[in-house]
């Protein structure tokens, strides 16, 4: 079996947060515990509401942060220790595709200026192997070559995003992390960019960290689901059990507010009772207690594990039942 190019166990980042002058600090657990494995030519979809950790996790995966505890490795190499010079280098593995097309790039660059950054930071390529290289690019991306004169301004939302995925690709990474690369986009553009992310993942092998809140978006792209609840793993597994079958109550209530056209494929809605619950005060025992519909009083005490539950790891006291 192929080694996981990524591998994340019990990866957590917490912050230190005042409550007042009078109240002191809160520790906020905005990652608490999160495990996965990620093979090459795969795509992990990180799913869940506003809140509940995927934008931390992107920034552990991309080494932006260090975590609080846990480990992560990356091509076997340990990233959450390493030293300055194995950080570099990991750098250039993982690489980022952000949410907003219009905020990402910068409008004082031509886009050769853009592409041309990562080679001349991590390369010791000539110049006219650096125009060779963003020409390629482009072209892979379906761009035209003279687009490479123009500035960010110039483009439309989709073709800004495709400039964006080429430049996380110009240094050729195992992985790439892609936090809502579509949703900033029109619907109609939005599945041209998705099918470019499958096409590029074909011919060159990459891993996709594909971070969403549509799951529309999620079964279109995705091998394996990650579903997030206040920082952490409430479901996760193949996207046919996970999409076709859920276990867990929360993402049950997620796959019903999925609207489609087709009547056989509508789902009866299922509500998500109450508000998020604060990260600086978690509910105890499971944190979805207080807005699930099947709770007892077990769940208010007894915090659920992550167990193998057909063919999928789940977290909930009654997911045989479900």
């Amino acid at each position: 079996m192929a080694e996981p190019v990524l591998q994340a166990q019990a990866l957590a980042r917490h912050y230190r947060v005042s409550r007042g002058l009078l109240r002191g600090h809160a520790v906020v657990k905005a990652l608490n515990g999160v495990s996965f494995e990620l093979l090459s030519s795969r795509t992990l979809a990180v799913v869940g509401e506003s809140g509940c950790g995927k934008s931390t996790l992107a920034r552990q995966l991309t080494l932006i942060e260090p975590p609080t505890t846990g480990a992560l490795r990356i091509d076997g190499a340990d990233a959450a220790g390493a030293d300055g010079a194995t950080l570099a280098r990991l750098r250039r593995r993982v690489q980022m595709v952000f949410q907003n097309p219009y905020a990402s790039l910068n409008p004082r660059k031509t886009v050769a200026a853009l592409l041309e950054e990562p080679l001349v930071i991590n390369t010791s390529l000539a110049a006219a192997e650096r125009r060779d290289r963003i020409a390629a690019m482009l072209e892979r991306v379906g761009l035209r070559p003279e687009h490479a004169r123009r500035y960010p301004h110039m483009f439309s939302g989709g073709q800004r995003q495709r400039i964006a995925i080429a430049r996380a690709m110009m240094l050729d990474p195992g992985i790439v992390v892609a936090d809502e690369p579509v949703s900033a986009l029109d619907v109609s553009i939005q599945a041209q960019v998705l099918n470019l992310f499958m096409d590029l993942q074909e011919s060159a092998g990459t891993a996709y960290v594909f971070i969403s809140h549509n799951l529309a978006v999620v079964e279109h792209v995705a091998h394996d689901v990650l579903v997030m609840y206040l920082g952490a793993v409430v479901e996760s597994g193949p996207k046919a059990q996970v999409l076709g079958g859920p276990r867990h109550p929360y993402t049950q209530a997620l796959l019903s507010a999925v609207p489609s056209i087709r009547r056989a494929d509508r789902r009866r809605r299922i509500p998500i009772l109450g508000e998020l619950p604060s990260p600086l005060d978690p509910p105890g025992g499971c944190t979805f207690h207080t807005r699930c519909a099947l709770v007892q009083s077990r769940c208010r005490v007894e915090p659920p594990a992550l167990r193998e539950v057909d063919g999928r790891q789940v977290a909930c006291h009654r997911a045989e039942e479900t």
